[in-house]
């Protein structure tokens, strides 16, 4: 069977299928991370595939009406909180719309001046449970009233685990929501909520199917929006299909395994993608010299520019291993901890860093940079346009994650030439084919045991593979070629839909 033809609309589907993704970060408007590019990019990649796709999000202090006028598309909307107190019994919110000009997504916005305007980040606040809760309530108040009703609504993690909740209960009877069906996307199991469900008291322990508590009440904050998105939703997918795996054991599931496996038939997993255009070396005008794969050779450009920024020992001949990461366990840092002193120490290499996080870590890699001053130089803070030039300048990309739902720097770095080093786990397992010198084939290293030793010995092997410069330009030219665009990626989203529908 044909491609075109295993992700045809089918006939039945007169009308364009219409879809909504509920976020709590959308780039550009408001964005800290990859979820924001996420939903911005898959649900641009689903309007070219005829999807009738719109976006709810919550209007931050960072949204500026200027650059992204709004206009008013719900006044005064009355928000239940559960609460018995007449003064607490609702929150009223505006919604407001934005309609980008093509190929733009169409973004409502929801308005508290309170819970959303006052607040200079999007998260960590002692009530992000109610300012999520609210979100969540909100989207479907919303639609009660409105005149475009989607098909699906697309969750987007924990902090819209409660839609699906609170529709197949609360809102179960309503005429103009229950036909809606949702997808709840998992993007990172560890994070369930605002509390640590790793260390969560038998008392405390949400069994995931009782009420949602009232807003303000001490039990919401302890409440699994991850465990009851999950719970509620007609389908639940992850950002790879690996990860969709690896969540239904123990060392991975987060103590929700077991749930995982009960529900497996409803559990599906889609790659996450790049966009392209914005993710393009020939065309990007953050990295300082711009080249493609018909002329590798002006990469080493930004390798030069690279060693001069960072105030390293400039020579093209010299492997730089270079990094783009948020310092903390999950991304592996520890397994440098016994090994990179011994690197810059023994082998002919250089390392750079790009990354702001955990104290620990930003004093090891402070101790080893005065060590070794003219072999390795971080700058521990994240900053966009460093990462860029660490993906075009940088010939080892280390990603040795304990656990990777799907990874994107990985994609990133391969985009603009950098060899990969992954641990095999989540979507760095989905990306990177592990180097084979007997086929020559492969797009970078890949180890499997979250030890240091493993990690060292791959480092060692894109080593001395990097001496032979004919069978390194090979891997160069196959990381760049790899497909990560999203429109694979949306046409696999468009026929989970479509299941969905027709059950």
């Amino acid at each position: 069977m044909a491609k075109s033809e295993i992700f045809r609309i089918p006939k039945i589907f007169k009308k364009p299928l219409k879809v909504m993704f509920v976020a709590a970060e959308v780039f550009p408007y408001a964005s800290v991370g990859g979820l924001g590019m996420t939903i911005s990019s898959l649900s641009k990649a689903l309007k070219k595939l005829g999807v009738d796709i719109r976006i709810f999000m919550p209007k931050y202090a960072s949204v500026d009406e200027k650059k992204y006028p709004l206009r008013m598309a719900s006044w005064r909307l009355e928000i239940p909180t559960d609460e018995k107190e007449e003064e607490k019994k609702i929150i009223i919110c505006n919604v407001k719309k934005y309609t980008p000009p093509e190929p733009g997504v169409p973004v409502y916005f929801l308005e508290n001046r309170e819970y959303y305007e006052k607040r200079s980040n999007i998260y960590g606040y002692s009530d992000d449970p109610v300012r999520f809760a609210l979100l969540s309530r909100g989207v479907l108040e919303f639609l009660r009233e409105s005149d475009w009703v989607p098909d699906i609504i697309n969750c987007a993690d924990w902090h819209t685990g409660f839609i699906s909740n609170y529709l197949k209960t609360v809102y179960s009877q309503d005429p103009i929501l229950n036909k809606i069906r949702i997808v709840f996307s998992i993007h990172n199991l560890y994070h369930q909520g605002t509390f640590d469900h790793r260390f969560i008291s038998q008392m405390d322990l949400d069994d995931g199917k009782s009420p949602i508590a009232p807003f303000f009440s001490e039990r919401l904050a302890k409440q699994n929006f991850m465990k009851r998105g999950i719970i509620f939703a007609d389908l639940v997918n992850t950002v790879s299909e690996t990860y969709s795996r690896e969540i239904m054991t123990k060392d991975y599931g987060e103590g929700l395994d077991e749930l995982l496996k009960e529900l497996r038939t409803k559990v599906f997993g889609i790659l996450n993608g790049l966009d392209y255009q914005e993710i393009n070396p020939t065309t990007d005008k953050s990295i300082p010299v711009n080249f493609s794969i018909s002329n590798l050779q002006k990469r080493v450009l930004n390798k030069i520019h690279l060693q001069k920024e960072f105030n390293l020992e400039v020579s093209e001949d010299i492997p730089i291993l270079g990094m783009v990461s948020r310092l903390d366990e999950q991304k592996g840092i520890d397994l440098l901890f016994p090994i990179l002193e011994t690197l810059l120490s023994e082998f002919n290499c250089q390392f750079v860093i790009v990354g702001g996080g955990e104290g620990k870590y930003r004093s090891f890699f402070e101790e080893v940079n005065k060590k070794f001053p003219k072999k390795m130089s971080c700058h521990l803070m994240s900053d966009f346009t460093l990462s860029r030039h660490i993906f075009a300048g940088c010939d080892i990309f280390l990603m040795p994650s304990k656990f990777e739902p799907c990874g994107i720097t990985q994609m990133e770095a391969m985009r603009y030439g950098a060899i990969p080093v992954v641990r095999k786990t989540g979507g760095l397992a989905d990306t990177v084919e592990d180097f084979d010198p007997k086929k020559n084939s492969g797009t970078g290293f890949v180890f499997e045991k979250f030890s240091s030793y493993s990690l060292f010995g791959t480092i060692i092997r894109a080593l001395e593979t990097y001496k032979h410069k004919k069978i390194w330009q090979g891997l160069i030219k196959r990381a760049m070629l790899a497909d990560f665009s999203w429109e694979a990626s949306a046409e696999k989203y468009l026929n989970l839909y479509q299941k969905l529908l027709q059950k």
